[in-house]
């Protein structure tokens, strides 16, 4: 079974990311969901990566073995709490001690809470903003020096549709997922003449355990069954009334890591079937 997986993944990846082998990746919010897909594309391209979030450690032990198994890379994990800046720093440095150096981040832990402007918690808000947004500030400004030190560096920045479009009940999401966009910008100019490059992936919705925990809450802002939020809230945004997948993302994610990729910069770029172009 590893090896039929290992396989699919590695002819999916090759293609791309040939000129990835050795290079290592910090992801953050990977021990699931799309971080964890994403995990899987930059580990069969032959890049190393580390690994961050919370769960079970029992589970993520059992995920970084996989990983390890599967691909034959070198894999770690940061239990680096996103929202602490000094958390962060260490994660990083972990990753360049253990590795050697960190060529790839991507910045893709996330939280999301659903609810009215008026009632929105403050400290839901707090959280929304420290861990969508200001953790990424955070982990870009400790890799920056050692990428351009080396001429070459990979930022991408999980965003959503969110980042491009507003939805109602969810303004710290929206706002952090917009300002995403902005830093990556930012970065893009800042960075364009060292051989980096940063972009922002805008997923459509994604069966992931945070789409799985909004549905409820989702559920009950709007007055709907469960099955009413999936039907004519999730996948009416999106025009092709499917999911988005990881592997969909994961493959995106090596693109722009790649050498092919090296003038796309500063770019905010939809996955998600259709619901932009509305």
């Amino acid at each position: 079974m590893l090896d039929k997986l290992a396989n699919d993944r590695s002819d999916h990846a090759s293609a791309l990311g040939a000129d990835l082998v050795g290079k290592a990746a910090v992801i953050t919010g990977s021990t699931s969901g799309i971080g964890l897909g994403i995990a899987h594309a930059l580990a069969a391209s032959g890049m190393k990566v580390l690994l961050n979030g919370f769960g079970e450690r029992s589970e993520i032990d059992r995920t970084v073995a996989e990983l390890a198994e599967i691909y034959g890379v070198a894999v770690g994990y940061s239990g680096a709490d996103m929202s602490k800046p000094d958390d962060i720093a260490g994660m990083v440095q972990l990753a360049q001690e253990k590795f050697g150096a960190v060529d790839v981040l991507v910045n893709n832990a996330g939280i999301q809470h659903v609810e009215a402007v008026e009632t929105f918690p403050i400290e839901k808000w707090n959280a929304i903003l420290s861990i969508n947004l200001s953790a990424a500030f955070h982990a870009t400004r400790a890799v920056i020096p050692g990428m351009k030190a080396r001429g070459y560096g990979r930022i991408i920045n999980v965003a959503s549709a969110h980042a491009l479009v507003a939805s109602p009940f969810k303004s710290a999401y929206v706002s952090a997922k917009h300002g995403i966009v902005g830093l990556t910008k930012t970065v893009a100019l800042e960075t364009a003449e060292h051989g980096i490059t940063a972009n922002a992936i805008c997923p459509g919705y994604v069966l992931t355990p945070l789409v799985e925990k909004q549905i409820p809450e989702t559920a009950k802002a709007r007055g709907l069954t469960e099955e009413q939020v999936i039907r004519d809230v999730l996948l009416h945004a999106q025009p092709t009334r499917q999911f988005v997948t990881t592997e969909e993302i994961g493959a995106l994610a090596v693109f722009l890591c790649s050498r092919a990729a090296r003038s796309i910069t500063g770019a905010a770029i939809p996955i998600e079937g259709g619901w932009t172009a509305q």
